[in-house]
C-alpha cells in the first residue's frame, strides 16, 4: 500500500478509533469491577491487559489480509479488521473460564453487548478441546500450539465498534508472548525455534492441568464444589 492510499485509512481511523477505545475501556472496567467474576469476594481473574492496534502493525495487516475477494478500504476497515481493540483476561486456573463465560453470557442476555460472531476456542490440546466443547463456543483444534478463547464483542448489533476479548491461563500467556515475539507479524524461518515452541506448548499444557488439579484437590478437601466445567 502506498502512502496516498494509507492516508485515507489514517483519516478514517482518526475519526473512529476514539469510540473503539472508549468501548474497550468499558469492557476492561466491567471485568475489573463486576461481582459476577468474583467467588467468595475474590476475582477469579489474575490480571488483565488492554491494547489498541499499533498503526504500523495495522498497515502491515491490511496489506496481508487484502485479497481480490476481500478488499479492505477506509470505509469498511472497522468491519474488516475486528481486533483494533483488545482486552485479555488471564486466569490462574482453566476451570475458572466457566465463571468468565457465564459473566459474558449474562451481559449479552441483558442486551448490553452483542457477539459479532460465535465465540471461538483455539487449542492444540485434545483435553482442552473436550473442556471447551462444554460451552457455546466453536472449538478449533489446530497444530499451531496456541490455546485461547476469543470473543468479538460489540455494544450493539449495528455498531461498527468492536473489541476482541481473549481469555487464557497464565501458562498459556507465557507461550503466547514468546510465540508473538518470534512469529509476529511474520513467522520465523528457524526450524529449531518452531520445534522448541512446540515443546514449550506441551509443558504449558501440562502446567495448566496440574494447577487445575491442585485447585480441585483443595476444594475437595475443604468440602467445596469445584467451580470448573458446567456444574
Amino acid at each position: 500500500m502506498d502512502d496516498v492510499a494509507w492516508s485515507g485509512f489514517v483519516e478514517a481511523l482518526d475519526k473512529g478509533m476514539p469510540d473503539v477505545e472508549i468501548f474497550m475501556k468499558n469492557v476492561h472496567e466491567y471485568f475489573l469491577t463486576h461481582p459476577s467474576v468474583r467467588v467468595h469476594g475474590k476475582s477469579v481473574i489474575h490480571s488483565m491487559k488492554r491494547r489498541m492496534k499499533d498503526l504500523s502493525h495495522l498497515r502491515d495487516k491490511i496489506d496481508r489480509k487484502s485479497t481480490p475477494k476481500r478488499i479492505i478500504t477506509p470505509d469498511n476497515v472497522f468491519e474488516q479488521i475486528t481486533d483494533l481493540a483488545g482486552v485479555r483476561i488471564l486466569l490462574l486456573f482453566q476451570d475458572d473460564f466457566t465463571i468468565i463465560d457465564r459473566s459474558i453470557r449474562q451481559k449479552i442476555s441483558s442486551g448490553d453487548w452483542e457477539l459479532a460472531e460465535k465465540a471461538k476456542a483455539f487449542t492444540w490440546d485434545p483435553e482442552a478441546s473436550e473442556f471447551f466443547k462444554k460451552f457455546e463456543v466453536e472449538v478449533n483444534q489446530r497444530d499451531t500450539s496456541y490455546t485461547s478463547v476469543h470473543y468479538l464483542i460489540k455494544p450493539r448489533k449495528d455498531a461498527p465498534v468492536c473489541c476482541e476479548l481473549q481469555v487464557r491461563t497464565l501458562f498459556e500467556e507465557i507461550w503466547g508472548e514468546i510465540d508473538h515475539k518470534i512469529n509476529y507479524p511474520h513467522p520465523t524461518e528457524s526450524v529449531s525455534c518452531r520445534e522448541q515452541l512446540r515443546v514449550l506448548s506441551k509443558i504449558v499444557g501440562a502446567g495448566s492441568r496440574l494447577v487445575d488439579s491442585i485447585q480441585r484437590s483443595l476444594l475437595n478437601e475443604s468440602g467445596q464444589e469445584p467451580k470448573g466445567g458446567n456444574s
